[in-house]
């Protein structure tokens, strides 16, 4: 399906430039340009469809500019109108500067100050299509999930100069290592342009993770100094690799936070159309997010704003799919989460998006706000009921094998509704949010005073085990104990059915010394250090994936009473016998024997005992 809407933004056309912006309620607009330290204001012109637009002659690529509005002051309302804040252009493809906190931006109409000085400029740019080419990826690969930054910030193989960059995805040693993991594709946590929360400016800490957008189309210029232009390349250099690029997006909430937050850009153009407000109170924001505001994403402007993110991106970049953060939100009506909501709709038959991979994170922080299983398809979920069971499993939890076994062959009990033949469960026993592999089996509990709230955020409960150490520990038993976990953690992940996913870093042990909520520890906390990485888990992690791909039937994503090239399954005890509805509760272990149509098998043996999986064929 093709929508026909009004093109927003900046474009090149004939010997100038156009800016149409969109506003429902503001009564003028003007694009603001910037040339060595001089501001020209132009104003916009309303049209009859509601946009208003200007073309200036003889304006090239590169030129700076911002927006200014005008219009009813009255927050009471959800009216934030302030000509003195400069507001970045919502379909901004490029601004010149990271975003920065300053007390300035939040100040009320009476109080403002010209934040000209205060806020990213964006940049005219006009970017070259790129030649479709089928997704990279497909359900059932192996999903790399790694933070931009701290990913090659201390690779000692990475120069200098391109260390906590995308550019650094295409070192030679960064590939072979992604290739020898047998990488699908990388999910790039957020690239897209953010800004640290005021509370973490205030503590002198900085926002590791991105979660926190203003732009959804402009790149953070400190992780893509080269811009579009930079993520193009890598996409290329990658897909000539033969790995895929997804990329981790927020729309679910924006920078701006609450009503104390900063005006950059939405709340000062169109905060009704952008933010979710009680009907009969206007002035209040909802926060099914947890981060002061959400995105109205069933308004017809955000519903715009994010189908054209996310074609920008396909179009220009070629990237092969998206993560939705919160995705709940994207679904949410007034009468709570729908998965026939209409932007849910949009994604899934918009020419340009419908073969791409979709990928929910099936929470959020609002009421009903948990939905796993229940995104339409072709969206993949994340699955934390996968998490879960595998951790209880190998925590020792009695009665936990029959749970594995029902999440090792693809959540059926989840995903298997309406008929449906495949799982569309991302399995994964850790992700950037909680704890790291190896930490999950040193800590017992949370470590987070160094995110200033003492101790209070992130997971409580992480079913995890310490083997009565709380963090390292120089007894060489609990060493191999915890060594002999993670392998045994790992090798599930790698004969699961369907796609399976992991963070970089956890396939050589990495740690966060405990903090299952690193996103304001933008330091060797989550900087990953390649030097002490665990070299015999390194290689033990590369011979499952080169398991995973001789074994080709273990990624299919048929559950596996579905899989047609599968003539008997057979299921035991730790003693070799028959497992029966009888007998599974009271298992500490079992084994899955596989035999397929052409004479040949997989056995695969699960020991919660002897805390190991072994696998052989036949």
């Amino acid at each position: 399906m093709t929508f026909a809407e009004p093109r927003l933004g900046a474009w090149r056309e004939d010997d100038g430039v156009t800016f149409a912006v969109r506003s429902g309620a503001a009564t003028e607009l003007w694009v603001c340009l910037f040339e060595k330290g001089r501001e020209v204001q132009v104003p916009l012109t309303r049209a009859d469809d509601g946009v208003f637009r200007t073309f200036i002659p003889h304006l090239r690529d590169g030129a700076l500019y911002g927006l200014r509005a005008d219009g009813p002051y009255a927050p009471e309302v959800g009216l934030w109108f302030d000509r003195q804040k400069l507001l970045v252009d919502p379909y901004a493809l490029e601004i010149d500067r990271r975003y920065r906190p300053d007390p300035r931006l939040h100040l009320p109409a009476h109080l403002a100050v010209d934040t000209a000085d205060l806020v990213p400029k964006a940049r005219v740019v006009s970017p070259q299509a790129v030649t479709p080419r089928p997704a990279r990826f497909t359900p059932g690969g192996l999903i790399y999930e790694l933070n931009v930054r701290g990913f090659s910030l201390q690779h000692q193989d990475v120069p200098a100069n391109e260390r906590g960059t995308l550019s650094a995805l295409l070192n030679p040693a960064v590939i072979a290592h992604l290739k020898r993991l047998k990488v699908s594709a990388v999910e790039l946590m957020p690239i897209t342009a953010w800004i640290d929360e005021a509370r973490l400016a205030n503590l002198g800490l900085k926002n590791a993770w991105g979660y926190n957008p203003i732009t959804f189309m402009a790149l953070d210029p400190g992780l893509a100094p080269g811009g579009l232009a930079e993520l193009r390349r890598v996409v290329e250099g990658l897909h000539d690799a033969g790995i895929g690029v997804i990329l981790d997006l927020v729309f679910n909430h924006t920078g701006e936070t609450d009503v104390e937050g900063p005006t950059l850009s939405l709340r000062g153009l169109d905060n009704l159309a952008a933010y979710a407000h009680p009907r009969e109170q206007p002035g209040r924001l909802i926060n099914d997010t947890g981060c002061g505001n959400t995105v109205n994403c069933q308004s017809p402007e955000m519903r715009a704003l994010i189908r054209a993110s996310l074609r920008h991106f396909v179009q220009f970049a070629g990237v092969d799919g998206f993560r939705f953060d919160l995705a709940p939100v994207l679904g949410r009506t007034e009468t709570g989460f729908d998965p026939g909501a209409p932007l849910l709709g949009d994604l899934i038959t918009d020419d340009l998006l419908a073969d791409r991979v979709l990928i929910a994170e099936p929470w959020d922080c609002g009421p009903g706000g948990y939905q796993l299983g229940r995104f339409p398809k072709p969206f993949l979920e994340w699955n934390d009921a996968y998490r879960d069971d595998v951790r209880r499993f190998w925590r020792g939890d009695g009665g936990r094998s029959g749970s594995l076994a029902t999440r090792i062959c693809g959540s059926s009990d989840i995903f298997g509704g309406d008929g449906a033949r495949e799982t569309r469960s991302v399995n994964f026993i850790a992700a950037h949010d909680g704890f790291t592999l190896a930490d999950l089996v040193s800590y017992a509990e949370r470590h987070n005073l160094a995110n200033g709230e003492d101790n209070r955020d992130g997971h409580a409960e992480n079913l995890s085990w310490n083997y009565g150490v709380e963090g390292p520990s120089s007894d060489p038993v609990i060493q191999a104990r915890r060594q002999r976990d993670i392998k045994a953690l790992l090798a599930t992940l790698f004969c699961s059915r369907g796609t399976i996913m992991f963070t970089a870093g956890d396939e050589f042990g990495r740690s966060q010394g405990g903090n299952n909520n690193a996103y304001a520890q933008d330091n060797p906390t989550t900087w990953i250090d390649w030097q002490t990485r665990d070299r015999e888990i390194e290689a033990y992690c590369y011979q499952l994936a080169e398991f995973r791909a001789a074994v080709t039937r273990l990624g299919d994503p048929r559950f596996l009473h579905e899989d047609s090239e599968i003539s008997s399954v057979t299921w035991r005890d730790a003693n070799g016998a028959l497992l029966t509805p009888e007998t599974w509760p009271l298992t500490h272990g079992f084994g899955l024997e596989i035999t397929f149509i052409d004479g040949r098998g997989l056995a695969i043996q699960f020991d919660q005992a002897e805390r190991e999986v072994s696998f052989k064929t036949f």
